[in-house]
């Protein structure tokens, strides 16, 4: 169904960081800290690809994705709603049955044989295109994926993701330099707040992920 309630952008962010908590998709631990698909060690770890397995919570995150880019990028913006694989996929498929528009995905790489494709689907030539993820760091598989479907004759202007780190400055200003707008439902600034406000961990690590936060370059477990 498409959504015709839109709320504050505050009252998403609040929602959709309780909803990852809820779903158990937030993982904080200072004193053992998770290392990052970049090397980078953090005492934050976040798996939205639990959220698939959670009928209400995907359902409401879906309406507030459709809500937030029909707000901040038009109604009409788009024509075709492309998931980046993986993750992206189920989210894509969601958020496309909300906005009642055509699917397509974007594969990382060709898949080496037949059309050697890395758009499956149907995305004519000249289609608006809003990119579905699960999450932006970097934005560096986010540019991969915009630039498969301009290579494709799209247009590609926009990207829609459940969840940004909000921690990076050069993510939105690469993204930017791209011409491709992020809209992210929370950060991690909304789920500490979150977990502080619900208890979720102790003090000591909500104190050691604020300090990440602040300085995620700088750093480092307390010894």
């Amino acid at each position: 169904m498409i959504p015709t309630a839109f709320p504050a952008r505050a009252e998403i962010a609040r929602l959709s960081a309780a909803m990852l908590l809820d779903a158990g998709a937030v993982a904080f631990n200072a004193r053992e800290p998770f290392t990052h698909a970049s090397g980078r060690r953090a005492p934050t770890y976040i798996d939205c690809r639990r959220l698939i397995s959670f009928p209400r919570i995907r359902a409401a995150l879906m309406d507030f994705m459709a809500a937030a880019v029909m707000r901040e990028a038009g109604a009409e913006a788009f024509d075709v709603i492309a998931g980046g694989e993986t993750a992206g996929i189920p989210f894509a498929a969601l958020l496309a049955d909300r906005l009642a528009l055509p699917m397509a995905y974007v594969r990382k790489k060709p898949k080496g044989y037949g059309r050697n494709a890395r758009i499956e689907g149907l995305m004519p030539e000249g289609a608006r295109v809003l990119l579905v993820e699960d999450l932006a760091t970097d934005g560096g598989s986010k540019l991969s994926f915009v630039e498969a479907i301009r290579d494709a004759g799209a247009t590609c202007a926009h990207t829609a993701v459940v969840f940004a780190y909000g921690i990076f400055p050069a993510l939105e200003s690469r993204l930017a330099g791209a011409g491709v707008a992020l809209h992210a439902l929370c950060t991690w600034a909304d789920v500490l707040e979150e977990a502080r406000r619900r208890g979720s961990f102790d003090a000591a690590t909500l104190d050691a992920v604020a300090a990440y936060l602040k300085d995620p370059e700088g750093w480092r477990p307390a010894a």
